[in-house]
């Protein structure tokens, strides 16, 4: 028997739930059942096998939590159920949930039980006694062959995303597992899509089951919000922090990327920008990825960059926007990522950045989620500023309600008489200290930006010229096509207006060695370092001495002794994106590594004597056009 359920049932306690399980229900704020609850629970109440289809993000944990925990005997401390999931995170998520619908059900215990975990902390939760475990393939056969964990009174088995497991290499570990189990357990399997190999296991494992399977591959993502940006490689890092300035709703945010070392790199260029953010990869020990989770969870941290596998499993209810950095390989991955916001009745927000060569993932991902993605522009600096303004503005009429400010009244008051400044220029000042961290004018966003303001220039723009123009008579065939125009055009830098910094005059004397903070590895070049402090600075060609490229950092020779405010400017220039945070170097600190260079020979050397051996004519050889 096949069902998709398109009605969703009128309320939990019309699928015939315990009382305990209805207040826990009530408790967390859910009111009405997913269609695959609606679905599931009554035939796993009636103890039915089940075959369950249905995305991640569903609300599939709940469909089987709850007629697991209505089976079970309180007074038994021994385990009654098994659940297998992939994944470490994924045994943890699920080992929450169970607690949290067992809330009003006294004496529960649920084990989670997984690698990276240590073993003799499980073993003596066991020895204890629980009622429901959760765990990974590879651990709970660790178990089962110690006899540490023993499944004769096993009633229920539950296997959460086979296909999952399948893909992982878990499924002839599953199959053991279900060997080693008692012949009359009810049995749920639950699996996103349903290769042969899924459902081989389902007809020799599962008795008479029922199917249920839920049609719409929207239902991950009905709730969520989705956008594209385009854009080339080198804006992303300036859209993405842009975007998540001008977000409404913005509470905490899961940035995936495609590689381990993409988590670290791009967690700490954002936490350069002032963001709270940490990285989640597989290379992470499981506590550290645990502590990472619940600082997401308690508020500390607003944003984690992770990747598909660290990620799978986690649901974290302050999540409101998935943002895809990196374009997933697959449309099933774009799914499961965004399944991570919109969950459990919540609305969310996915934004998606494609380089146009990425272009052709749209549709695809567009027919995988039978909705259309809007286009969204990177914001431009004025309406970050906008933004930053409307909430400082908020932020100072919060104090003004709230707050007793009858001292601060006092000390303004004086600053007038003593110091003859109007209220005006004194508040002026002050929102400058207050912001001077986070300016509110961001370069660029007027055309009265401060000329010390320092802009992080957009990617370089490519254009072509694909239509020649015909050659004029009797021109000569370098003067028959246009002047030709750079590939690249220097965009226009938005702190300058367009011009570079007036140039300032230095006393003759000796440079002084300066480090900065750009080097090898990111890909800079000496003229690009000369340029940024020409144009931004006003130190000339000339001033500028030698430049010595290091992996991580540089050294530049500059005049000895800058002004304060130069320095200020030189330490917030951006350079491929890369503040130089520019510093006098320490007397000892630079060492120069590259090998001696060879003195040219004397003009009136001898040179080595090339003549033909005596006798010898020489050979002429005819040149080839």
């Amino acid at each position: 028997m096949t069902t998709s359920p398109d009605i969703i049932a009128a309320g939990f306690d019309t699928l015939g739930l315990a009382q305990p399980l209805l207040k826990a229900l009530a408790d967390v704020g859910y009111e009405t059942p997913s269609p695959i609850q609606a679905a599931c629970i009554p035939v796993l109440l009636a103890g039915h096998d089940l075959l369950g289809e249905a995305q991640t993000g569903t609300g599939k944990t709940a469909a089987f939590a709850l007629p697991l925990l209505q089976k079970i005997d309180l007074k038994r401390a021994v385990p009654q159920a098994l659940i297998l999931t992939p994944t470490r995170e994924l045994a943890i998520q699920v080992a929450e949930a169970l607690q949290k619908y067992a809330h009003h059900m006294p004496g529960f215990h649920v084990l989670p039980i997984y690698g990276g975990q240590s073993m003799v902390v499980q073993l003596r939760a066991l020895s204890r006694g629980t009622h429901v475990i959760v765990g990974t393939p590879g651990r709970v056969m660790d178990h089962l062959e110690r006899k540490s964990l023993v499944l004769n009174n096993l009633s229920m088995l539950v296997l959460d995303e086979a296909d999952e497991m399948l893909r992982m290499g878990f499924i002839d570990d599953v199959k053991w597992i279900l060997e080693h189990t008692p012949a009359t357990r009810q049995t749920a399997l639950f699996s996103a899509t349903m290769p042969d190999a899924i459902r081989r296991v389902a007809h020799q494992h599962l008795r008479e089951p029922q199917e249920i399977k839920i049609r719409s591959a929207t239902s991950t993502v009905v709730a969520t919000s989705q956008s594209y940006c385009q854009t080339h490689s080198g804006q992303k890092l300036e859209a993405l922090t842009r975007i998540l300035e001008v977000e409404d709703d913005f509470d905490a945010a899961l940035i995936f990327v495609r590689t381990k070392t993409a988590t670290v790199e791009l967690a700490d260029k954002l936490e350069a920008r002032g963001y709270s953010v940490a990285a989640l990869n597989g290379d992470l020990t499981q506590g550290l990825r645990e502590q990472v989770i619940e600082r997401l969870k308690a508020g500390t941290i607003d944003i984690v960059v992770a990747t598909d596998v660290a990620a799978r499993g986690l649901d974290v209810a302050r999540v409101s926007h998935v943002i895809n950095y990196d374009v997933p390989y697959d449309t099933e991955a774009y799914v499961h990522r965004i399944g991570r916001t919109g969950r459990a009745g919540r609305t969310g927000r996915a934004i998606l950045f494609l380089a146009p060569r990425e272009m052709h993932m749209l549709k695809a991902i567009e027919r995988a989620t039978r909705q259309k993605i809007t286009a969204l522009t990177m914001p431009t600096p004025g309406e970050v500023a906008n933004r930053r303004v409307a909430q400082f503005t908020q932020q100072v009429v919060d104090i003004i309600k709230t707050e007793k400010l009858d001292f601060f009244f006092d000390v303004v008051r004086r600053m007038e008489g003593e110091q003859d400044i109007a209220a005006r220029e004194i508040a002026a000042a002050l929102a400058w200290l207050a912001t001077r961290e986070r300016p509110l004018q961001m370069p660029g966003a007027n055309d009265h930006a401060p000329r010390d303001a320092v802009a992080v220039s957009p990617a370089p723009t490519f254009t072509r010229d694909t239509e020649r123009k015909p050659a004029k008579a009797g021109a000569k065939p370098a003067e028959s096509y246009p002047t030709a125009e750079p590939r690249r055009e220097r965009p226009a830098k938005e702190s300058r207006d367009g011009t570079p910094a007036k140039p300032r005059s230095f006393a003759a004397g000796a440079l002084q060695r300066y480090r900065i903070e750009i080097g090898r590895n990111q890909g800079v070049l000496p003229k690009e370092i000369v340029g940024a402090i020409a144009n931004e600075c006003g130190i000339e060609g000339k001033n500028i001495g030698q430049i010595n490229l290091f992996d991580d950092y540089s050294s530049v020779e500059l005049p000895a002794d800058l002004p304060a405010d130069l320095m200020d400017v030189l330490r917030r220039i951006r350079v491929r994106q890369f503040a130089l945070k520019a510093r006098v170097m320490e007397p000892g600190e630079f060492v120069d590594t590259r090998p001696p260079r060879r003195a040219p020979p004397a003009r009136d050397a001898k040179k080595p004597d090339r003549k033909k051996p005596d006798g010898a004519k020489p050979v002429w050889k005819k040149r080839e056009h």
